[in-house]
């Protein structure tokens, strides 16, 4: 069983899903041993709770710069002997000092079809560039924004009569299937 940090800055929907399909014997093949955060308010230490997971809070203006920030992430990694990162909704790029340590062990999810629409607001774009189709995407994480190699995608339509809210409940029902399955496929 491979020992799988989950790093979220905001609702934390995409940890409660896996911890879902964990919960139901479908990801018999990881053990979340922690939820990093950023965000000392993110929904997600909620739900950390409700599953027992230990949550840890590393918010960047606490350290002299972001070497120090992720040398201190580091620190509880290993002590927690983390072999993969699964970022989800984690709104920080990685930088060197964890890239080096995790190369090809940090997953990332996306609500577009990468490589259109990367970064925030993905949905929006979308919308608003007028595309008839978007959806999400699993990628490695590299230095990059939403740059790595994709590792799986799926799509739904957008309908003329959509919203960003419509939208992003489609896309996150897509990303709530696809996250699990290449989380099972990839960590092993």
């Amino acid at each position: 069983m491979k020992k799988v940090a989950i790093f979220a800055s905001g609702n934390g929907s995409n940890y409660e899903k896996i911890m879902e399909n964990i919960q139901a014997n479908y990801l018999t093949e990881i053990e979340v041993v922690g939820l990093y955060t950023d965000k000392r308010d993110a929904f997600a230490i909620e739900r950390a709770r409700r599953f027992r997971t230990p949550v840890h809070i590393f918010e960047l203006n606490q350290y002299e710069n972001k070497v120090a920030y992720e040398e201190a992430i580091l620190k509880q990694l290993h002590r927690d002997e983390v072999e993969w990162i699964i970022l989800a909704g984690y709104m920080k790029l990685i930088g060197d000092t964890l890239l080096h340590e995790y190369e090809g062990k940090i997953l990332n999810i996306h609500p577009s079809l990468l490589p259109s629409f990367p970064g925030k607001n993905a949905v929006g774009q979308a919308l608003q560039f007028g595309v008839r189709v978007t959806g999400a995407t699993v990628h490695y994480v590299d230095n990059g924004m939403d740059t790595g190699k994709i590792i799986d995608q799926m799509s739904c339509p957008i309908y003329e009569d959509d919203t960003e809210e419509t939208l992003q409940l489609r896309v996150q029902n897509l990303e709530y299937e696809l996250y699990p399955r290449v989380i099972k496929k990839i960590i092993q």
